[in-house]
């Protein structure tokens, strides 16, 4: 498929409790590399396999949670349409000058109903990997620091209204719906997987009374078997875990779910399946999230802690 538009996950910025305990958590437990820091005092940081600056901004606060979430458009031009767009569509928009993030562009930010800030925008300082652009190296041991995922993948956003949310993402910033769960005893759309991409998603929404809180960040493994090793870095450094190791229904993909030092929720995630725009979404019902095995295939049934607990 042609990648124009929405390109990708760029970054989230987290709230966490204290600065220097949430840093040695993404840097030496999840294996994230440290960027650099700005004048305000928060932290930056990427993958291994990430080419641009930075996908993880840290800033102490005394709540956790999220502040916003941000993706890469293709162009300047892209950039100004879809916020034309927006603004057509009724949502207010803010532009944030270059340089108030580290080595990235200007943005456009906007509240979406479900409470949450969203971001665009074109331009970030390409930093590239150690692997190389030319005659890349296809490893370094360097690379097994920590659980070491290779990309921020996408996040699971919990707030009211998910159906105004699915309209703005579909109708105006050109995602599909890949899955969605009806509530219990309703044809209403509870949960929503959407792709701006052929993952099987790249941001996804459950209903939830309180708006813009954090379900969790997801970072993207190279294989079950890096998931199966991160259960064991997190047991060693007495890492509280929520669900996992175990396997999605939704999805298909493989997970471990955690918490950081600040209770921000965050997994580690491996496979997933394949999303077009031409295929119609999968549906699950509130049973089959359950029961049938949509949350966590091994258990088949609900967690509470997964329903319930955000930040």
């Amino acid at each position: 498929m042609a990648m124009t538009g929405v390109l990708r996950p760029g970054h989230v910025q987290i709230r966490v409790l204290d600065l220097e305990d949430a840093v040695r958590h993404y840097r030496d437990v999840l294996g994230l590399e440290e960027t650099g820091r700005d004048a305000s005092g928060r932290v930056y940081l990427k993958a291994w396999d990430e080419r641009d600056h930075n996908s993880v901004i840290l800033r102490q606060d005394d709540r956790a949670g999220i502040d916003f979430m941000a993706f890469k458009v293709d162009s300047d031009a892209t950039l100004d349409k879809l916020e034309a767009d927006l603004r057509a569509h009724g949502v207010t928009t803010t532009r944030i000058p270059a340089g108030e993030l580290l080595q990235t562009g200007e943005r456009v930010r906007f509240e979406i109903p479900s409470g949450h800030q969203i971001e665009l925008y074109a331009r970030k300082t390409f930093v590239g990997s150690e692997l190389g652009q030319k005659d890349p190296k296809p490893y370094m041991a360097k690379f097994d620091k920590g659980i070491a995922p290779m990309r921020l993948d996408h996040a699971l956003l919990y707030g009211p209204n998910v159906d105004k949310v699915l309209e703005i993402f579909t109708q105006v910033l050109g995602f599909h719906l890949t899955e969605y769960v009806t509530l219990p005893d309703s044809d209403v759309k509870g949960a929503l997987w959407l792709s701006c991409s052929n993952k099987a998603h790249d941001i996804a929404f459950v209903i939830h009374p309180e708006p813009g809180k954090l379900h969790h960040v997801s970072f993207y493994m190279e294989s079950w078997e890096r998931v199966l090793r991160a259960a064991d870095i997190l047991a060693s450094n007495d890492v509280k875990v929520d669900i996992g190791p175990t396997r999605h229904g939704i999805t298909r993909g493989g997970t471990i779910y955690a918490w950081d030092p600040s209770g921000n929720r965050f997994e580690t995630f491996w496979g997933g399946n394949s999303s077009y725009p031409d295929l119609p979404p999968i549906e699950w019902s509130w049973e089959g999230l359950g029961e049938g095995g949509g949350l966590d295939v091994a258990a088949r049934k609900m967690h509470e802690t997964f329903l319930t607990v955000v930040t």
